[in-house]
């Protein structure tokens, strides 16, 4: 168990991220090897009377002592800079003992010519002295300025650098760990309410206890736990037999963060929003497995009261990634840069009747957001009437101009979705596309869903009669996938039906699917339907629709969504042919 006070925390978080960058032991070892094998080869070629040739020229033997002399304190002095105080050390003793058979070889032979032996070995052993003791220096202050780097100076505890730092070597020596993140409630009306100085003081209090409940070694894992900024702090979790491990150490630190706080005179009773995560099973670097637990913290903060922790699910990225694109939703809705495509219609001669408007939007970079994404978005996010109306205003808008300048008989088609026809003013906003746009009622067609006669069937049935009576043509949308009823289609005052993809995709797979569409198309035309086939992709499948009396067709085969500009030449070349 690890204690996280403030030294202490900075001293074990070093330990743990500088282990790994320490000079190896092998170097040391080399190092004295450097020194050793040079000082043995000195002393034999010192008396010796051999010769080498270097570059031609003969060089007695004894000359090259000098050479390797200095390798070994070159050697030694590394040992000092390299490998801190055991290199002193190590150097030191070495250094020393020369001196008794230096002095012992002296008196033995009668001569001083090892005196400058001597002398060198003082200096070397006074340059090591001071190599060392400035060493000692600049490691102080390499390790203030360390302390200061990876220490949060208004909690004293370790921050987000030391928790990366130490992540990351922990991935890097594939240790299984895990991380919780604490998101503090409410902080943000403490700080407006009771100033800043109150909610910095609330944050060292929270912080003084999650320190505290390290140091005490109770949790049964071993921990370190850092100040992220703000109102957040994150526990990483060590050596743990299993998630119940986790889960209990959670609501150790959880249980001291909300036992009661006096600050400023003020009782606080703080409880925090809790997303963890573990390594390896959620994520494969330090980096990834931080975005998931912002995403489970993200999820526990919004389930709100109840359970307040939330253990990360791969299901959680894709709530990140629908807040995400409701925000840009939001954003374009509010700007006005939701824009349209549009989708030619064609009759089985491939002329073309018409074009259905397609919500389109753009993120951050320019790039198309599919609508399979958006939509249910904006519907679960209850602003797809909001979507509709600019699809409908902007490509109403666009049509009324296109009739003016090539005098087209074609039909536009625009989707409204069952939320915004049951609005009190879809009607007025009707007739205002139709006074302000140009386009006349008997070319604009309102495609809704089959799923209007589940809900307030009577209601969407007059409103829809409504519509008709401005000479507005009605269509039913996917038919076949949802209510299907003959009774309500019989009923119904629509003028097209539409024959959802999914079925058009199986219709040559069996001749029952082909029959079944063939029976879709026969009840509409019985009705007095016009039938459009949508998802057309394949040549087979327009004879196929053919042969059973189809009459429109809508797809990729014959006509991609395409922006404005492309429509409006596709428009000008048919009303030229």
């Amino acid at each position: 168990m690890s204690g996280e006070s403030s030294p202490n925390t900075v001293e074990k978080t070093l330990n743990d991220i500088v282990a790994a960058k320490r000079a190896p032991k092998v170097g040391f070892a080399i190092l004295l090897a450097l020194y050793v094998l040079p000082s043995i080869v000195t002393q034999l070629v010192v008396h010796s009377e051999g010769v080498v040739f270097i570059m031609g020229q003969p060089t007695p033997l004894r000359t090259l002592a000098g050479a390797f002399s200095s390798i070994a304190n070159l050697s030694i002095i590394f040992l000092v800079l390299f490998y801190g105080k055991p290199g002193f050390v190590v150097s030191l003793v070495i250094l020393l003992s020369q001196f008794p058979s230096l002095i012992i070889g002296m008196i033995q032979s009668g001569n001083f010519t090892s005196i400058p032996g001597v002398f060198t070995n003082i200096f070397t052993i006074v340059a090591v002295v001071l190599i060392y003791r400035n060493n000692i220096k600049i490691k102080r202050y390499q390790q203030r300025i360390v302390d200061q780097a990876i220490t949060d100076r208004m909690t004293g505890m370790p921050n987000r650098f030391a928790r990366s730092e130490l992540m990351d070597d922990l991935v890097q020596r594939g240790e299984k760990f895990a991380v919780a993140c604490f998101n503090l409630n409410n902080f943000k009306s403490i700080n407006n309410t009771l100033g800043p100085k109150t909610g910095n003081d609330v944050l060292v209090e929270a912080a003084s206890r999650f320190a505290n409940a390290a140091n005490e070694s109770a949790s049964g894992t071993v921990d370190f736990v850092t100040y992220q900024g703000g109102d957040e702090f994150a526990l990483i979790m060590r050596e743990y037999r299993s998630e119940e491990d986790v889960m209990r150490t959670i609501r150790y630190y959880e249980s001291a963060l909300e036992r009661k706080m006096t600050v400023d005179d003020c009782d606080f009773y703080l409880s925090a929003c809790i997303g963890y995560a573990e390594y390896p099973t959620d994520a494969a670097t330090g980096d990834e497995l931080m975005s998931h637990v912002d995403a489970a913290t993200h999820e526990a903060k919004r389930l709100g009261s109840g359970e307040r922790i939330c253990r990360y699910d791969p299901a959680l990225l894709r709530v990140e990634d629908n807040l995400e694109v409701e925000r840009k939703l939001r954003m374009a809705l509010e700007h006005d840069t939701l824009c349209f495509h549009l989708q030619p219609q064609y009759d089985m001669s491939r002329r073309l009747v018409g074009f259905e408007a397609l919500a389109r939007m753009k993120d951050d970079e320019g790039n198309f957001v599919s609508p399979a994404e958006f939509i249910p978005v904006a519907e679960n996010a209850g602003i797809i009437d909001e979507v509709d109306n600019t699809v409908f205003r902007k490509s109403a808008l666009f049509f009324g101009d296109l009739i003016k300048k090539t005098g087209t008989n074609i039909t536009l088609s625009v989707n409204v979705s069952v939320k915004h026809l049951m609005k009190n003013d879809f009607l007025d906003e009707v007739r205002q596309v139709l006074n302000t746009c140009g386009v006349p009622a008997n070319q604009l067609e309102i495609e809704i869903t089959e799923s209007i006669m589940i809900d307030s069937a009577e209601k969407a049935l007059q409103c829809i009669q409504e519509v008709k009576d401005m000479g507005i043509k009605i269509a039913i949308d996917d038919f076949g996938t949802g209510y299907s009823s003959l009774s309500y289609l019989n009923s119904f005052p629509a003028d097209t039906l539409k024959v959802d993809k999914s079925f058009i995709d199986q219709m040559n797979q069996s001749e029952s699917s082909k029959q079944y569409v063939a029976a879709i198309i026969s009840i509409g035309h019985v009705m007095n339907f016009s039938v459009i086939s949508e998802g057309v992709e394949q040549l087979e499948q327009v004879e196929t629709l053919r042969s059973i009396d189809c009459d429109y067709i809508q797809g990729f085969l014959w006509g991609r969504p395409m922006e404005p500009e492309a429509a409006e030449q596709l428009v000008l070349q048919s009303v030229r042919s």
